[in-house]
């Protein structure tokens, strides 16, 4: 296919760092790099890996090799007008190495930043998103920031030149940004309004979280039957999306499908996105979804755990935890076994937390394992319930609708004292229930009987 005569031309390269940490091999970094660029649509025609023994403070790589990439854009036919370096540069070799190669340099940082500014749809996703543009170019105030002229739509980095004003610029930014976070303390306030309502509410939340591509949005249209964009994209979703679920046993849930996470997610994202990602913070239970046919799962396990750490979210959280092994319909027979095994060891020995979660292999895309992930979370949210008899009046239809809708009924039966209906509630339904219908009472240990007499 051809490609589009305004689509970016972009080579990447990844600055392997001698003795730098992580599990990632340099190879599977790249490829995640190129999979950011076909986010944004941008046509790579070039990726390699380049050692760094010595991070230079003016260009990170040493000089032979960004002279290296200035003989490979000068030799391309078309010249790449785009290069993205899979790491962090500071100020100084971000323009350095602009200058050196004739052409625009997007850092990791940089290239999320982008991908987040073209895929947010809301009005609080695109104040988010341009709150941590800013935060970004406050530092550097380099060619992104080009508020005079444009070559594209919306705060990114892929613009025109812009001019230069440095002065200007900096107080432009420093405006604009407490303008977008007052809008986004608004957000905030907002937020925290509509949770107070659902605690109100009986309904537990569920909130998928996950490395981006992970498979939630699939899993979460699979659960809800919704339409939520769902791609073999990094970062398809970034505007949260709520819808109610029934559980098998008519328990209703509020499902939250959020943002995925990424390795070095860029610092300005999280501290904008926190108003959406708190929904996280306010869950009854987390389900985090994993691409167990990814070779570096492990990995991206531990980078989701680092987000939900800066979430405030420790490993030690008392909250309970499902891992959702996703895409086993891209494993082998083999190894379909052995995430069988791993699940199944987790369900009989796993305390159900952060650091050692309960596993279910599932298949999101078929369907394969999907009704036994809605069976533990509905084990681990009645794992607290009780049963209790309560008492209503007869002519009270609205109280027992309630307790149809929000509980478990066991049974029921009529006496003259009113209608006795044995349920199996949370404390919070409880409290809820009682508080709502004031003529409603819990009957007495020696009323008990009467129920049990009944059905007898």
């Amino acid at each position: 296919m051809t490609p589009a005569a305004d689509q970016e031309i972009v080579i990447i390269i990844h600055p392997a760092l001698k003795g730098a940490t992580g599990a990632r091999l340099p190879e599977a970094r790249l490829n995640e790099a190129a999979g950011l660029a076909a986010a944004i649509n941008l046509r790579v025609v070039d990726t390699k890996v380049i050692s760094v023994n010595r991070p230079r403070p003016a260009t990170l790589i040493g000089g032979g090799k960004v002279d290296e990439i200035r003989a490979q854009l000068d030799a391309s036919e078309p010249r790449p007008g785009l290069v993205i370096v899979d790491g962090a540069l500071t100020p100084v070799q971000h323009r350095n190495l602009e200058t050196a190669w004739d052409a625009k340099v997007l850092d990791r940082t940089a290239l999320i930043l982008e991908i987040f500014g073209e895929r947010a749809q809301t009005a609080e996703g695109r104040l988010q998103v341009e709150l941590a543009h800013l935060d970004y170019q406050r530092s550097r105030l380099v060619r992104s920031w080009t508020h005079l002229e444009r070559q594209r739509g919306g705060a990114g980095f892929l613009g025109g030149p812009g001019e230069r004003q440095i002065e200007s610029d900096r107080r432009a930014l420093a405006d604009k940004i407490v303008r977008l976070k007052k809008k986004l303390e608004d957000v905030k306030r907002t937020r925290a309004l509509q949770r107070a309502k659902r605690k109100r509410a009986p309904h537990p939340v569920a909130a998928l979280v996950g490395y981006t591509n992970a498979g939630k949005s699939t899993l979460f249209n699979r659960l809800t039957k919704s339409a939520v964009k769902a791609e073999d994209l990094l970062f398809a979703t970034l505007d949260p999306t709520m819808r109610a679920i029934d559980l098998p046993s008519g328990l209703t849930l509020i499902l939250s499908d959020t943002v995925g996470f990424i390795s070095e997610l860029p610092t300005e994202l999280v501290a904008a996105f926190r108003a959406t990602l708190e929904e996280v913070l306010e869950a009854d239970v987390i389900i985090h979804v994993r691409d167990f046919a990814h070779q570096d799962t492990e990995a991206q396990r531990d980078d989701v755990i680092a987000v939900l750490a800066a979430l405030g979210i420790a490993q030690d959280d008392e909250r309970p935890v499902i891992e959702a092994l996703n895409k086993i319909d891209l494993l082998s027979d083999e190894e379909c076994e052995r995430v069988e095994v791993l699940s199944r060891a987790s369900q009989t020995g796993g305390a159900g937390t952060m650091e050692i979660p309960v596993r279910v292999a599932i298949s999101a895309e078929t369907g394969a394992g999907v009704d036994q992930l809605l069976d533990f979370v509905e084990e681990t949210l009645t794992a607290a319930h009780e049963t209790i008899l309560i008492v209503i009046p007869a002519a009270d239809g609205a109280a027992r609708a309630w307790l149809h809708q929000h509980a478990e009924v066991i049974d029921e039966r009529a006496d003259k004292a009113g209608l006795f209906v044995e349920a199996r509630l949370s404390l919070k339904a409880r409290g809820q229930f009682l508080k709502s219908f004031p003529a409603a009472r819990e009957a007495h240990a020696d009323a008990v009987g009467v129920i049990a007499h009944k059905t007898a």
